[in-house]
């Protein structure tokens, strides 16, 4: 699966990787080299951040899901319970 981002946040990556080299490796990299970078690192490292945010999700909505029986709980058999309490509050 190619890993695929719009053209604005394209625009805006490349900026940054020209900014980043030219702050922190003291070196210009032209537009053209820095949107050739960005394709390497999305098709080699892409994968790796899409899979572990996949897996994220999925441990979140687990975590979710065992939690689901304690927020819609309903206790079972109240009637008698409920008519109980009625009875010892009059």
């Amino acid at each position: 699966m190619t890993i695929q981002i719009s053209k604005e946040a394209r625009k805006e990556v490349i900026a940054s990787i020209e900014r980043y080299f030219q702050e922190n490796m003291d070196e210009k990299i032209g537009n053209i080299a820095a949107a050739e970078l960005l394709a390497f690192f999305l098709e080699e490292v892409g994968a790796i951040v899409y899979n572990q945010a996949v897996a994220d999700v999925q441990q979140r909505l687990l975590s979710r899901i065992a939690e689901l029986d304690i927020e819609v709980h309903e206790d079972e058999f109240q009637y008698w319970r409920k008519l109980e309490r009625q009875r010892k509050s009059k």
